[in-house]
């Protein structure tokens, strides 16, 4: 098979399964309404959850810093891109996330693939949930450790993994604090206890969780009244911050090793000066805006009474995070198709992204949705009922 009949052969097989993606081209700023694709639409497949990417604090930090310092580091970090805005994002994110030291990276992929070949290599053993997001497994696979994967959000299940585990120099216990794809989250009281009992490390991915749960937006683990030594929280500065990057906090000395060791650290261009900037000032504005979160939760709560009074059904979400399964990819992307010609988004998930017959529509409500969009988007799904 040639080149070209190998792509035409691959191609047709995704087609025919139901799983082949396009892009959309959105035509202005992500706001819970946007102009996609040349129409004006209710935006429910944002994770900018507090609508911090607009903000004009936010925007007028970064364009001074890029009239200060330019438009990129122009390099990694450990040679000359280190720049100034980086210690400031860092030290007042240590302070929101109640850690000795942060250290960021160029978005959350980057970080969790870096941290965790830090964390646990050959001779190891790292127990993932099986719902963990992509990057954590990837992390996990170049790591070289034994790798295995607990049933979701499954404590006893964990306890026999580690009960059976033997031989190893280290345990690595990595989970998602928020389900990127189902919204719910993780019982790490009961996980943190096990990890003590058994002398293991445990990494929380807060990318969800982070801006929405806890004392000034600072985290599941703060929502849940958690702290340790053996907690290493890594988190993004891509969906309630509104910008990007990837960050971890934890201990001085883990940050001290990870510059050292973390190859998607080491060998990476410090991102631009602006994003840094308007990081920073979004997490200022993120920490005194106990008013939109709580309006973000509140529209999730109003959206999931009103899709479940209508028939559909929903995975046992309690964030912003709304997972409404169809079943099949191919109804999930006519559903989300149907709800497009509404003038409503809510992106269809088909496998490998989420398990095998549980594609869905990803519905993520913003704090700044006003109450009529959010009336629309459940009149659109109650136009569109009949396709489920």
């Amino acid at each position: 098979m040639d080149y070209y009949e190998w792509l035409q052969t691959e191609h047709r097989a995704l087609k025919q399964a139901g799983l082949l993606r396009h892009l959309h081209t959105v035509m202005s700023p992500p706001t819970s309404v946007i102009t996609l694709n040349g129409n004006y639409v209710v935006n429910l497949g944002s994770n900018n959850y507090l609508g911090l990417s607009t903000h004009p604090s936010i925007i007028s930090a970064a364009a001074s810093a890029a009239m200060v310092y330019g438009a990129g580091a122009s390099g990694s970090r450990l040679l000359s891109g280190n720049i100034e805005c980086y210690t400031t994002l860092e030290t007042n994110l240590a302070k929101a996330k109640g850690t000795e030291a942060v250290l960021v990276f160029s978005s959350g992929y980057v970080a969790n693939t870096s941290i965790i070949p830090v964390l646990a290599g050959e001779g190891d053993l790292i127990l993932s949930d099986e719902f963990n997001h992509a990057s954590i497994i990837d992390g996990c696979r170049l790591s070289h450790a034994k790798k295995k994967i607990y049933q979701h959000c499954d404590v006893e299940h964990l306890k026999t993994l580690l009960a059976e585990a033997s031989g190893y120099n280290r345990i690595l216990i990595v989970t998602d604090g928020v389900f990127s794809m189902d919204g719910d989250i993780a019982p790490l009281r009961d996980i943190y206890e096990v990890t003590m009992k058994y002398n293991a490390m445990l990494l929380i991915d807060d990318a969800h969780g982070f801006g929405v749960l806890g004392k000034d937006g600072s985290g599941t683990v703060a929502h849940l009244g958690l702290e340790g030594e053996y907690i290493i929280q890594m988190g993004t500065l891509s969906k309630a911050i509104g910008g990007l990057g990837g960050y971890v906090a934890g201990k001085r000395i883990l940050i001290d090793l990870l510059i050292n060791r973390a190859r998607g650290f080491i060998f990476t261009t410090g991102l631009p000066p602006a994003t840094l900037a308007a990081a920073d000032a979004a997490l200022n504005v993120m920490r005194s805006s106990r008013n939109l979160r709580r309006q973000l939760l509140k529209h999730a709560e109003t959206m999931k009474v009103a899709l479940t009074n209508l028939g559909y059904t929903l995975l046992p979400s309690q964030t912003q995070i709304l997972p409404v399964i169809i079943g099949e990819p191919q109804r999930a992307t006519d559903v989300a198709e149907a709800l497009l010609a509404e003038d409503v988004f809510a992106p269809a998930i088909r496998p490998p992204a989420v398990p095998s017959g549980t594609s869905r529509l990803r519905v993520t409500v913003m704090a700044t949705h006003t109450d009529s969009d959010i009336q629309k988007a459940i009149d659109a799904f109650a136009t569109v009922r009949h396709l489920t």
